[in-house]
């Protein structure tokens, strides 16, 4: 890729979708590009996704709006990457490199799974990107697991290649649930009433809280009038369920424990992660839910669920887990892989 000549990165999700550019050769603070080179990304901006028939009409008015002249392009999307096409797990959307190229008038386009996006950016993230959630021993070289739930629920890995990280895709979050206590034996039973699959991401998930809500209510767990009516007139019910459970002015039960069952849903899950592909290099979570909810993920609560693998218990205990608290951690990754595969800046 020639020098100055600007990238066009997005990230793709089922609620919203984030466009930014990339100027190579740049020179400011921010997480590194594949050689060192820190990546800063310029005129952010966030288009809701169901609002736009296509990733090219969102494109094309950020292009509008911005009068930018990319030449090249990469962009993160939520669902498997097969020959340069994908289709978008939570919408209607149909995606092609060929397609995306054509359009935008570039001489490149990138595609790839989102949360393999967000593992390209694991390595160069620095301190002030995470925080800190089980301080553990990472071995060196060893693989690292990302777990990431947002308004679906996204999984990768990256393996040590001898001189770096390599990203790779996993569709783990459409796995079958595997209940890690009683009361999500109960739930499983529940959802198999609602969903005829029951994955992972239907209940670890921006769409899965209200499922846990709708559980626990279903148990006879009291409803407070004012939550009932906040929920009724909302668009997405779980920010709502969110905010009242981490509310310290009021209290809320029902909101209280559809997150604590969350927590232990996303610990379990992430230590399934850490044992299947032997995360000795650590577990990290991203995703728009983790930092909204970063004081239920540091109260002991999701250790407790993430290191319940009896023989293994002690090897879970070991591993590091940080929360991801960079606000576009898939376009720094897509800017990485557009590096990659010019040869670097």
């Amino acid at each position: 890729m020639a020098r100055h000549e600007l990238l066009l990165v997005g990230d793709v999700g089922g609620t919203n979708t984030r466009l930014a550019l990339y100027e190579d050769g740049a020179r400011t603070r921010g997480p590194a590009g594949r050689r060192g080179a820190p990546v800063r990304l310029i005129e952010p901006a966030t288009f809701p996704s169901a609002a736009s028939p296509s990733l090219e009409a969102v494109a094309k008015e950020y292009l509008r709006r911005t009068g930018a002249r990319p030449g090249r392009a990469a962009f993160g999307v939520p669902g498997p990457v097969i020959g340069g096409r994908a289709e978008i797990t939570n919408l209607p959307w149909r995606i092609s490199e060929t397609a995306l190229r054509r359009s935008l008038g570039l001489r490149a386009v990138r595609l790839l799974n989102d949360l393999v996006a967000t593992a390209w950016a694991v390595p160069v993230l620095g301190p002030r990107d995470t925080r800190t959630i089980n301080r553990g021993a990472a071995q060196r070289g060893g693989t690292i697991g990302v777990v990431a739930p947002g308004t679906g629920l996204g999984e990768a890995f990256l393996t040590w290649e001898g001189t770096g990280y390599r990203a790779h895709p996993s569709e783990g979050g459409h796995s079958d649930f595997a209940p890690p206590t009683a009361l999500a034996a109960d739930l499983l039973a529940f959802m198999r009433g609602t969903v005829p699959h029951v994955s992972v991401e239907w209940v670890c998930s921006g769409m899965g809280i209200p499922h846990l809500y709708a559980f626990l209510k279903s148990r006879g767990e009291p409803e407070p009038a004012w939550l009932a009516d906040r929920l009724a007139a909302a668009e997405d019910p779980a920010p709502v369920i969110i905010g009242a459970a981490l509310d310290r002015e009021r209290s809320c039960p029902i909101a209280s424990e559809t997150l604590d069952l969350f927590v232990d849903i996303l610990g379990a899950e992430a230590g399934n992660l850490a044992v299947k592909v032997l995360a000795t290099g650590g577990v990290y979570l991203a995703g728009g839910i983790p930092p909204k909810i970063a004081a239920a993920l540091t109260d002991g609560r999701f250790m407790r669920a993430f290191t319940r693998k009896g023989r293994l218990t002690g090897l879970l205990a070991r591993i590091p887990v940080r929360l991801v608290v960079h606000r576009e951690p898939a376009l720094v990754g897509a800017v990485r892989v557009a590096l990659e595969d010019s040869g670097g800046s």
